[in-house]
């Protein structure tokens, strides 16, 4: 399974060099540069679009669609998540092994971002992989889940993110069961479950 790579971020320079940089021109291009530089940093700011799959109405994923990038204060989302969840989605955390709400969960349904509420996984892929996360061999959709290398605590990982508003979820692994081999390693935390409706 092709696993779905975050691109790089392209950093601005801060206004300081950007100033340095234009300091002996005329006052009227110092002007109309600096104006510019705030024009490229508002765009670069401003919530990109990105390409999703959603629930339908017999549970499976739509076709793909353009659904705007979901950019909050942190602020904003302390106060939507409560501080577990925000330690653990925007803080890049990891909750403690079986104690997780669905690290032994076997209902039937859906996923969702708890941030977001983007559909993330499937209770059809879930399976015990004894490590205490709720862990699955596959996601919704591949353009729902982005993959970033993680290169902290003194080890290199897979991260998995949410694609629309980039909550962490936790990372994947290649020792999951067939089809994949995959193993989606999850906080509980960064998920919301809806059952399946009779």
């Amino acid at each position: 399974m092709q696993l779905m790579k975050r691109q790089p971020v392209v950093h601005l320079q801060n206004v300081e060099s950007v100033a340095d940089s234009i300091m002996h021109l005329p006052t009227i291009w110092i002007g109309i540069a600096l104006a510019c530089f705030f024009t490229m940093k508002t765009d670069a700011e401003t919530p990109k679009t990105v390409t999703v799959r959603l629930l339908a109405s017999d549970g499976s994923p739509t076709e793909p669609t353009a659904q705007a990038k979901i950019v909050k204060s942190d602020q904003d989302w302390q106060e939507q998540l409560g501080q577990e969840a925000y330690i653990v989605a925007r803080g890049k955390g990891t909750e403690h092994p079986f104690c997780g709400a669905f690290f032994d969960h076997k209902k039937t349904g859906h996923y969702f971002c708890t941030c977001c509420a983007l559909p993330l996984f499937v209770s059809d892929a879930k399976f015990d992989s004894g490590t205490g996360w709720p862990s699955f061999f596959k996601s919704f959709a591949p353009e729902n889940v982005v993959v970033s290398r993680d290169a902290s605590h003194g080890m290199v990982r897979e991260e998995i993110l949410c694609a629309r508003c980039d909550a962490h979820l936790g990372h994947v692994f290649n020792d999951g069961p067939p089809p994949t081999g995959l193993r989606y390693c999850v906080n509980s935390v960064s998920l919301r479950f809806v059952e399946k409706k009779p």
